[in-house]
């Protein structure tokens, strides 16, 4: 069978170098991790700061900084942050660990949702309309992601975690991750059966197959926070980049009070302007981070300062762009709550 034709999001040089491309750097940076399984400087650098928190403040081009869209939903963008900020506040009232608890599962469902949204788009570009594959799809993305999370889970402590180290909960019956296992690979094994005997919709199946290979290597594969670091931040924050980069200039194009926002105007100058606008964002929001909570990179960031008598108001609020990237990004990538999606990236 041949490949499905225009069903590429961006093209087919651009996708590859987006979803297969971060997939193959982060597996062949695995070998190189320290003896001590630990995140060293250089990579804290590449994949956290330059690629997870700068992926986050991304959100705010095509929010925040395109005056179109402020416009369209201004309760949504003003309620969001301060509702965040509160419900933070009232979960660390409760204990630091209540917290980072809410929050490293809020994310996990925010990484899970990214991938299965990929594949729905995907299927979208492509035409794919059968309730049947509609479901096999999103199922096999997602015990892609969750079978190797049930199997973290069921082996509790590992020498990695999301956010600080207890956040998971333990409990998880190891039966449990392995009927996951069992039927995962069966799904699999239907999926690559399917995908053999009709058109060729290569990008999905780049999703699929890059979820699956990274989310089993940095997680069951490898008990490294170096691995799980790589593999989870590369997948993840390089390709919404991109996506938020193509998307907002093409909505520049297209509306004139877009055009005019700050965002457009930025990225007018390249993607080059883009980076550096999200890295100056994630720098800044690093610092405060480190100097006020954990004190981990002076070397970087300075000297740090003792108030943890104001962690319950802070931390709460250094988290509210995390919080507000998880909540708009489930609004911003549906058809139905963004009718200006499927006309910024021409989807049929």
């Amino acid at each position: 069978m041949n490949a499905i034709r225009g069903a590429w999001l961006f093209s087919r040089r651009i996708d590859l170098a987006v979803f297969v491309g971060p997939a193959l750097l982060a597996l062949a940076l695995i070998p190189f991790a320290p003896s001590s399984g630990e995140l060293p400087e250089w990579g804290w650098i590449f994949a956290v700061l330059l690629v997870d928190v700068a992926h986050v403040w991304s959100t705010a081009f095509v929010t925040y900084l395109d005056p179109a869209e402020l416009r369209r939903r201004p309760a949504r963008y003003v309620i969001v942050p301060i509702v965040g900020w509160l419900a933070g506040v009232a979960l660390y009232a409760c204990g630091p660990l209540v917290f980072w608890r809410a929050l490293a599962y809020l994310a996990v469902f925010h990484f899970i949702r990214q991938q299965y949204g990929w594949v729905m788009m995907y299927r979208a570009r492509a035409g794919e309309r059968d309730r049947v594959g509609r479901a096999l799809d999103g199922a096999t993305v997602y015990l892609a992601t969750i079978y190797p999370l049930l199997w973290w889970h069921a082996r509790l402590p590992r020498r990695f975690w999301w956010f600080v180290d207890g956040d998971f909960a333990p409990g998880v019956p190891r039966a449990l991750a392995t009927v996951a296992g069992v039927v995962y690979a069966a799904l699999s094994i239907v999926y690559v059966v399917r995908a053999a005997r009709g058109p060729r919709n290569w990008g999905k199946h780049a999703v699929v197959a890059t979820t699956a290979v990274c989310w089993y290597a940095g997680i069951v594969a490898t008990d490294s926070d170096y691995a799980f670091t790589i593999t989870n931040v590369l997948l993840h924050g390089v390709p919404y980049m991109a996506l938020v980069f193509v998307y907002a200039r093409s909505l520049a194009r297209v509306d004139r009070d877009t055009a005019r926002g700050a965002g457009a105007q930025l990225l007018a100058h390249g993607v080059l302007v883009f980076l550096a606008t999200l890295w100056a964002a994630a720098f800044l929001e690093e610092l405060i981070w480190d100097r006020a909570v954990w004190h981990d990179r002076a070397w970087l960031f300075g000297a740090g300062l003792d108030r943890a008598s104001w962690h319950v108001w802070l931390v709460p609020l250094l988290a509210v762009p995390q919080l507000t990237h998880y909540v708009l990004d489930g609004f911003l990538w549906r058809r139905r709550s963004n009718p200006r999606l499927a006309t910024a990236l021409r989807s049929p």
